[in-house]
């Protein structure tokens, strides 16, 4: 772990906000952190040219984003 460039951080970073994510009570909070981790695997997969890992990520950012704006909070 002593090579670790941001691109790494950044990967770690998103893998714990979406751990964190499960924790949450609220539907609407695991949507939001849940959102903050998948744009941040996004990009983490974009920089690492891992399309199909960027894909399902923001398919994910679209459907919470969605649920979001259409009020589900049950």
């Amino acid at each position: 772990m002593e090579n670790m460039n941001l691109v790494d951080y950044l990967g770690y970073f998103a893998s714990i906000m979406i751990a964190i994510s499960f924790l949450m009570k609220s539907i609407n909070k695991l949507r939001i952190v849940n959102i903050i981790g998948f744009t941040c695997f996004v990009i983490y997969s974009v920089i690492i040219r891992a399309w199909p890992v960027a894909l399902i990520n923001f398919f994910s950012i679209c459907i919470n984003g969605f649920y979001i704006s259409q009020g589900e909070n049950k």
